[in-house]
């Protein structure tokens, strides 16, 4: 996540409900999996702030617009416009918003403003127990990457890495975004043509193979800030997918050195790197992010590629955390193995 970025922004009701509303599953790890309902026009998107605030008061009502002509109703929480320092309201205020809109009959889907900084810091406000009881699409990148992991963690309920309300809802953007949440047919992410995405990080391929596994992951700085927390999922046999933005390869080099300290590289299945926007060399020495790959994810010997359409870009997939799927590193394509959603 961009910090230098960020400051310099600164300075400028019961388990038969549970039953009734969502498909659940076993995994193998022996965790019940829980899809929530499926997004229709016309249904009403819940708009809060659990990380940071928005820079100018005025970009609120623009998301609010821009969520209407997309074709849903909104319904902002309480404290969504609230400010303290550099968060989008305190602790307790903005946890309380993601549980009320959990809790709240009227809301079918829930979208962050923005990401940024500050998720982490409610993780043990959540009410995991009503989000339980009261399953529903949550969609987010970035820094709602600490609520995706957490909440499929510790309720199995599927979850998205997809865009903010503040993100550009590009027609690729969103058509991906409507397949996902709303669509009825098995999705096949796959590699764009070229010049797509202009300047995107292209296909590269770490170790070819194919592997399936759930698909689990988001932010590499934000995942790696809640390593050895009661937060992050079961990893074992799983596909780890991870995007970052505004970092040094070096810095890039010691979170991934971090995931392989604390286990995790040694558990998954598979492994894919979306983009790294603005990620550069800070000189001519320095290491590049292919060597990095080579370095840590090459010996692991599982299926691997990076370059997939998914982080801190205008044309981005949204990807449902905890669902299984297939990836081939050769085409770089990722299949998943079932529809995401529930009618």
């Amino acid at each position: 996540m961009d910090r230098k970025g960020f400051l310099k922004f600164l300075g400028a009701s019961s388990v038969v409900s549970v039953l009734n509303s969502a498909a659940i599953a076993r995994s193998p790890q022996t965790q019940i999996i829980t899809k929530p309902k499926r997004l229709q026009k016309g249904d009403t998107v819940g708009l809060i702030s659990p990380s940071s605030r928005l820079p100018e008061k005025k970009l609120y009502n623009k998301i609010v617009k821009q969520i209407k002509e997309l074709g849903y109703k909104v319904k902002e929480g309480s404290n969504a416009r609230n400010q303290y320092g550099y968060l989008g309201g305190t602790d307790d205020e903005r946890a309380a918003d993601l549980n009320a809109m959990f809790a709240d009959d009227e809301v079918d889907a829930i979208i962050p403003f923005r990401g940024g900084w500050g998720a982490n810091r409610i993780l043990d406000a959540i009410d995991y127990d009503l989000i339980k009881a009261n399953p529903k699409i949550l969609v987010g990148f970035s820094d709602i990457t600490s609520l995706l992991l957490a909440i499929y963690a510790k309720t199995g309920l599927i979850t998205f890495h997809g865009p903010v309300g503040k993100s550009d809802w590009t027609g690729y953007t969103t058509t991906h975004f409507e397949e996902m949440v709303s669509g009825q047919q098995v999705v096949q992410l796959e590699m764009p043509a070229e010049g797509v995405c202009s300047g995107c990080d292209n296909h590269m391929v770490i170790r070819s193979g194919r592997t399936s596994g759930r698909l689990l992951g988001g932010n590499l700085s934000v995942l790696t800030a809640m390593a050895g927390s009661d937060y992050l999922p079961d990893w074992q046999g799983n596909i780890l997918f991870l995007e970052d933005v505004g970092e040094d390869i070096y810095r890039i080099d010691r979170m991934i050195t971090q995931l392989k300290l604390s286990g995790i590289l040694d558990q998954i299945s598979g492994f894919v790197f979306g983009q790294c926007t603005n990620c550069e060399r800070s000189n001519s020495y320095s290491l590049t992010l292919e060597q990095v790959f080579d370095d840590h994810i090459k010996p692991l010997g599982i299926p691997a590629f990076s370059g997939a359409m998914f982080g801190h870009i205008s044309k981005m997939v949204t990807l449902p955390v905890g669902l299984r799927a297939r990836i081939n590193a050769q085409t770089g394509t990722i299949r998943l193995n079932e529809i995401a959603t529930i009618p």
